[in-house]
C-alpha cells in the first residue's frame, strides 16, 4: 500500500503562564523572563521556521499567551497556523474545580475566537492531564478532537470517557482492592495521540523545580530517538499520525531549531509523508473512519503495513 503518514507540529505556547501554572517559578524573575522570551523570541524564530518550509503547525495556546504576546501571536495567524486551546495559566485540570475547568475553557475559546475569527477545534491539556470530564467538556463546547488522550501514540483514535479503577487502600482488606480497570465508552471526540518521548520540554528544558529535570541534552541524541520512531512507524504503519509536540521556550533556541530543520527535510524526504495541522489530519481521518464505523480499541492491526 502507498504510505500516508501525516506529521504534525504541535506547538505547546506555554510562556509565562506555563511557570506561573506547572513549572514552579511563579516567584523566580527569572523563570518569569524566560517565559518572556519564549513568546517575544521564540515564537518569531518558529514561525519563520515553518515559513521557510511552507508547513502549518497548531500552536495550542493559553489564554495568558494570546494576551500577553498580541504581536507574536498575530504573527501565527498571518502564517496560516492553526490557534488550538490550552488553558488560560496552564493550570492543571486536576487541581481545579468543575466549575474552575468550565470558566478556563469557556475564557479559552473567547480569546482564540478573537484572535482568529474562528472558533478552535483542538485542545491539549495543560501538563497532559485531563480530568474524567474534560473530554465531556470539550464534546460539549463544540470541540472536534483532544491531543491529550494517550491509549495509542501513533494512531488517532477515538477518545474515551468513564473509564474507572480501584486505588490501593492499605487501611482496608485487600479484596476492596483487587479489580480490574474498567474502560469506559467511546465519543465522537478525536484524539491525536499525545508522546512524551516527542516532545522538546522533558529532555531539553531545566526547570528547577523539577527533580527529573535536566535540560542539557544534546539535541542531536533527541534527533536520533526522534527518527528511530519515525523509522519504526514509516516501517510498521501504512496510515499513521506523528504527533511532535514542541515550546517555543525549547525550540526556540539555536541548537533545537536547527535539530528541528533536520528533522523535518529528513522526513519529507520519506514518499507519502506529509506535514499538516492537527485539525487537517483530523478531518481527514474522520472522513476515513466516521465514528459509527471507525475501528475500536485496540485497533493497532488496522493500520500495519
Amino acid at each position: 500500500m502507498t504510505k500516508d503518514i501525516k506529521v504534525s507540529f504541535g506547538v505547546d505556547v506555554d510562556a509565562v503562564a506555563g511557570w506561573l501554572g506547572s513549572y514552579g517559578g511563579e516567584d523566580s524573575l527569572q523563570d518569569i523572563q524566560r517565559g518572556l522570551f519564549a513568546g517575544e523570541i521564540g515564537i518569531p524564530r518558529l514561525v519563520r521556521m515553518f515559513d521557510r518550509y511552507d508547513v502549518k503547525a497548531t500552536f495550542f495556546t493559553p489564554g495568558h499567551s494570546i494576551e500577553s504576546f498580541p504581536e507574536a501571536m498575530e504573527l501565527v495567524v498571518a502564517g496560516g497556523h492553526e490557534i488550538g486551546a490550552h488553558g488560560y495559566s496552564h493550570e492543571n485540570p486536576r487541581d481545579m474545580s468543575e466549575q474552575q475547568e468550565r470558566d478556563v475553557l469557556a475564557r479559552s475559546l473567547e480569546l482564540i475566537e478573537k484572535l482568529s475569527g474562528q472558533k478552535p477545534t483542538g485542545y491539549i491539556a495543560p501538563w497532559g492531564e485531563m480530568t474524567t470530564i474534560t473530554a465531556d467538556l470539550l464534546l460539549e463546547n463544540g470541540f472536534q478532537y483532544d491531543r491529550t488522550q494517550v491509549l495509542h501514540d501513533f494512531q488517532p483514535f477515538y477518545a474515551r470517557t468513564g473509564d474507572t479503577w480501584t486505588k490501593i487502600d492499605y487501611t482496608g482488606t485487600a479484596e476492596e482492592w483487587m479489580k480490574p480497570v474498567v474502560r469506559g465508552t467511546e465519543i465522537p471526540l478525536v484524539s491525536l495521540a499525545f508522546n512524551w518521548y516527542l516532545d522538546d520540554l522533558p529532555p531539553m528544558m531545566f526547570v528547577k523545580s523539577s527533580p527529573n529535570s535536566y535540560g542539557f541534552a544534546n539535541p542531536r541524541d533527541i534527533e536520533q530517538l526522534w527518527k528511530d520512531q519515525f523509522d519504526w512507524v514509516y516501517r510498521e504503519y501504512d496510515y499513521a499520525s506523528f504527533p511532535i509536540c514542541i515550546h517555543p521556550d525549547v525550540s526556540g533556541r539555536p541548537q533545537v531549531l536547527l535539530m528541528l530543520e533536520r528533522l523535518i527535510e529528513y522526513m519529507l524526504g520519506h514518499d507519502g509523508v506529509t506535514i499538516e495541522t492537527c485539525d487537517a489530519i483530523v478531518q481527514d481521518f474522520k472522513r476515513r473512519f466516521p465514528f459509527e464505523e471507525a475501528p475500536r480499541y485496540p485497533f493497532d492491526r488496522e493500520f500495519r503495513a
